[in-house]
Order: structure tokens, then sequence, then C-alpha cells
């Protein structure tokens, strides 16, 4: 099913082709029609041929105007007007005398090819063409029926064949191009949109699982110190607002489009181990592979804890190799619980000695 914008696209840029197309073919066909009713009138002798032809081509384009402004198409009545134009053609050829084929009283050579390319500029190019040919043909049958086929004839009909068939078939071969590039413009337009949307839907997404991720332990703190169960100058109370700030801010880290998710999420949860005055170091040391979201919080969520708890220093070392990450943090803090990690592959370690925890956090990648 074509695209609505698309079809808006299309149907504007050969909306607008159209008007173009037809004020280009009413102007020479009123030209070379007057010139051909009104002049060389000693050479044309009675004008009757001359004035049916030029009222075939003149009711076509009058129809082209009815249907633009009805905003409609020529549908079935497009055969009965090539027809027709054709037909004009046919005509003014059989009044035509000898030896004037692509001279200056053959106006129907350079008005039939307009007023039929009218009607067919919203069909392929091959249409176009093979119309064009055969108004050609007609041309060329009546110079072999007059028997003047001298070379200059000949190179005369050439000539005027070139801009005949030349002029209007580069107009279709344009009008062509451009609907091209309009159904290309549109399918881009509509990729974008789409792109939006599931980002839009992606970012929904998101904002529901953060949603869900603060419900479980930042809802019951901000509850609890707004119903006075929790005490903010309570030390424990102050740890935990600690450690939900910590995780807040590595989540809303997680949206960020960075080419080390790992290092910038931890930089977040140091940020908040900074405010507090603690003075931490972070080292890293070779590379590893970009570890899945599930894995980046196992392994922040200890040192996490860590740091938002520490008192006055704090180190943070990163060390990767081809297929495993760890993370480690000293720091000067009490002895705190730490949770277990939730993916299988991770492994956590802890050591507690005079008021000094070293936490470390690994993971090794499966193939």
């Amino acid at each position: 099913m074509t695209d609505a914008v698309e079809e808006v696209t299309r149907a504007q840029l050969r909306h607008g082709l159209r008007v173009a197309t037809s004020i280009v073919a009413m102007a020479i066909v009123s030209g070379l029609g007057l010139a051909g009713l009104l002049g060389h009138r000693d050479v044309h002798g009675p004008p009757g041929t001359r004035l049916v032809a030029f009222a075939a081509l003149g009711t076509v384009l009058a129809g082209e105007a009815v249907l633009l402004v009805r905003g409609r198409s020529w549908g079935r009545l497009r055969g009965p007007a090539i027809a027709v134009v054709l037909g004009a053609s046919a005509l003014s050829y059989a009044a035509l005398p000898e030896g004037r084929t692509s001279t200056g009283v053959d106006w129907i050579s350079g008005s039939v090819n307009w007023v039929g390319v009218v009607v067919l500029l919203d069909r392929p190019l091959r249409a176009a063409a093979s119309f064009l040919l055969a108004h050609e043909l007609i041309a060329l049958l009546h110079l072999i029926l007059s028997g003047d086929l001298s070379r200059g004839s000949l190179t005369r009909f050439a000539t005027g064949s070139v801009a005949v068939i030349g002029f209007p078939l580069c107009l279709t071969v344009v009008a062509a191009v451009l609907l091209r590039l309009s159904a290309a413009a549109a399918n881009s337009r509509r990729e974008i949109e789409q792109v939006r949307t599931a980002e839009a839907a992606e970012s929904h997404h998101r904002r529901q699982q953060r949603l869900v991720e603060l419900s479980a332990t930042t809802v019951p703190l901000l509850e609890g110190l707004a119903d006075g169960s929790l005490r903010p100058e309570d030390p424990a109370v102050q740890r935990h607002c600690a450690i939900e700030a910590a995780r807040m801010r590595r989540l809303f880290a997680e949206a960020d489009k960075v080419a080390n998710p790992l290092l910038h999420e931890l930089r977040h949860c140091i940020d908040v181990a900074d405010r507090k005055g603690v003075v931490v170091e972070l080292d890293t040391r070779g590379q590893w592979p970009e570890p899945p979201l599930a894995v980046r919080r196992d392994l922040t969520e200890a040192a996490l804890v860590v740091l938002a708890t520490a008192l006055s220093r704090a180190r943070v070392t990163v060390i990767g190799g081809a297929d495993l990450v760890s993370v480690s943090v000293v720091a000067d803090c009490r002895e705190t619980t730490l949770p277990a990690p939730a993916t299988p592959g991770v492994r956590v370690e802890a050591l507690h000695n005079d008021g000094t925890v070293w936490v470390e956090a690994r993971w090794q990648r499966t193939s």
C-alpha cells in the first residue's frame, strides 16, 4: 500500500508539472495554430482542415484544464484523447501541400507533440516516447507519399525531428526523475518518522522500566521520609539516601549513548562520592568487551554501595581483557551488606580490615 505521505507528495508535484506543461502547450499551440490559420493562406488553401485540427487540439487542452481544476487525471479518457491528438496530426498532414513537411507551414508538427505530452505526462516514459514516435511516423509517411525525398527535405525532416521529439521528451524525463525523487524523499520521511516512533516507544519503555526499578528501593525510602517513619539525621538513613542517589544517577546514565558504558556509569557513581567530599581515584587498565546491561549493573552495584558510604577516600580500579572485566574498590567505610549479583556470570568478593573495605566484582564472558 502506498504511504499517504508519499502519495500526497507525488500528487502535489504531479499537479505542478501538469500545470506548467499545460501552460507551455497552450502557448505553443496558440502561437503555431494561429500562424497556421491566419498565415500561409495562399499555400494551405481552404482553412477547413486547419480549423478542425486546431479545434481538436484546443478541445484536448481545455479538457486538461478542467481536469486540473477538479484535481483529476485523464483515466479512461486518456486513450481517446491521444487518438484525437494523433487524428489531428494525420488530418493536418493530409491537407499539407507537398514539400512543406517540417517547414514554417507545418504548424501541426510542433503543436501535437506538446499536447500529447500533456496527456501522457504522468504515464511511464515509454508511453510519451511511443506517442512522439507515432507523430513523427505520420510526418514521415506524408513526406514519402508526397514523393519529396530529396536530400534537403530529408535533412530538414531529421533536423525538425530533433526539436519535435527532443524537447518534449526531455520534459517527460525531467518529470519522471522529479517524481522518483519525490518518492525517495517521501520514503526517507517515512523512515525518519518510523525511527522517531520507535525511539519514542523505546524511550517510554525505558521510563516504565526505571519507574519499576525505582519503586523497589527509592520509593519506599521517599515514602518513609515523607511520613516521618525515617529520620533524615539518622546515619543509616543518610547512607541509604546516598546509595539510592547513586543508583538513580547510574540508571539515568544507562540511557546515554557512549563508547564505554561501564566507565560512563561508574563515573556517575563516583560523582555522588565527590559531592560528599570523598577523594576518589579512578584507574583503568586494558580493554574489555562491552558487558550487557544486566552485567554492568552487577559490576557497578558493589562499587556503588562502597562509594556512597565512603568517608574520605576511595580508589576504583577497572581491569579488562579479551573476555573478562573486573571492577574493584578500596575505601574507608563501615562494613556494609552487598547485594548478591543477579547475573550468574558475575562474582563478587569483599574483604574488611580496620575500617577499610575492598570489593571486587568480576565478569567472565562465556562463548
